[in-house]
């Protein structure tokens, strides 16, 4: 089976390229400068001359922030884009697996979402991530959707390698704590998706939504302070992380207070379970650390 990842130098597109894939899958990707999934007439050409079976969409605008002054381009890729993947795999006969977030939901809750939990998305990035999600629905029934959280990773910017930055800068760090999440590993959410592939390999589905992040919840704070303990033999630094509220720290988007999502669903289809997020944490500081060394 050929399989195309789109967005294949992101975070978790980088790592679904990495990922151990089952014999018998060819993978190739195209980066953002390859491919912009905006432009609709070019994304139906490059899927096609693939000649991928399976299109895995891990391209996405991510800058939760900068949406909220820039929501016509958060829409642009996140809604019309994914359309226009759907699209092409509506054309050339493709399953799709793509990537979306629990910044769909607005967090109000104090149990984990479930997938037909309803949405109700607090800002522009995560109303233009429930649009492609929509908007696939809408074009492709051979598709998977594919919720996460708290990612992060080697490649690209997000919160670990934030707090291992400002640690070197600082002896104190002041984090939020009293929003909740699953800070999840883009490798272990590539490797999900790898596994899946090989399911759908076999059958004809199941087509529908899912939940992937690490097992386990914690605050922003609690997740600084496992980054600092579980660097510290690679550092010797462990800077003060001073609890604050949501109000004391304000953004330009309103976040979630509690972002964990029930993963029960994909464990009874597929097998796939859950890793604890502090075990993958500390292999992916291993894997950061290693690299630095080079």
């Amino acid at each position: 089976m050929k399989v195309l990842i789109l967005g294949c130098h992101g975070q978790i597109g980088s790592e679904v390229l990495r990922a151990r894939w089952a014999a018998g899958f060819a993978v190739l990707g195209l980066a953002r400068p390859e491919l912009d999934i905006a432009d609709r007439a070019a994304t139906l050409a490059a899927v096609a001359a693939s000649g991928a079976e399976l299109v895995v969409n891990a391209a996405a605008y991510t800058a939760v922030d900068r949406a909220e002054a820039e929501t016509a381009l958060a829409f642009r890729v996140n809604r019309d884009g994914a359309a226009n993947v759907a699209a092409a795999c509506a054309a050339t006969g493709a399953a799709l697996i793509h990537v979306s977030t629990d910044y769909v939901f607005d967090g109000r809750q104090r149990t984990p979402y479930r997938e037909d939990d309803p949405i109700a998305p607090l800002g522009a990035y995560g109303k233009s991530k429930a649009a492609g999600e929509a908007a696939i629905r809408g074009a492709l029934d051979r598709h998977i959707i594919l919720r996460t959280a708290w990612v992060y990773g080697c490649t690209g910017q997000n919160f670990v390698k934030t707090m291992l930055r400002l640690g070197r800068e600082r002896d104190e760090l002041r984090v939020v704590a009293d929003q909740l999440g699953s800070p999840t590993s883009a490798a272990d959410v590539a490797q999900a998706i790898a596994q899946i592939a090989a399911r759908l390999g076999a059958t004809s589905g199941p087509w529908e939504t899912y939940h992937y992040t690490g097992a386990g919840e914690v605050s922003w704070h609690g997740f600084a302070e496992a980054i600092f303990d579980l660097a510290f033999p690679y550092t010797g630094r462990r800077p003060r992380v001073t609890a604050i509220a949501t109000g004391d720290y304000p953004t330009a988007a309103p976040r979630p207070a509690y972002s964990v999502l029930d993963c029960s669903k994909i464990a009874a289809r597929f097998g796939i379970q859950p890793i604890p997020w502090r075990d993958s944490l500390a292999r992916m500081l291993s894997q950061h650390f290693a690299d630095a060394s080079l």
